[in-house]
């Protein structure tokens, strides 16, 4: 499942940095600390890869 949202594809690559150990788990806020105690490093990888060229830099609450 691609990203849906340049914020949220940005959230996904720092919560893929920390899960790889790159970066400090605790320099995490928000959307990314969420996203790296909910999803699996696939799953981060997947969101984080997505093209954002043509994203919106905020998802639309639907």
């Amino acid at each position: 499942m691609p990203a849906r949202s340049k914020a949220q594809q940005r959230a996904a690559g720092a919560a893929l940095s920390a899960k790889r150990g790159e970066t400090k788990v605790g320099d995490l806020q928000g959307a990314s600390k969420d996203m790296y105690h909910s999803m699996t490093e696939a799953e981060l990888e997947d969101f984080a890869k997505t093209d954002h060229d043509d994203l919106p830099e905020r998802a639309d609450d639907d």
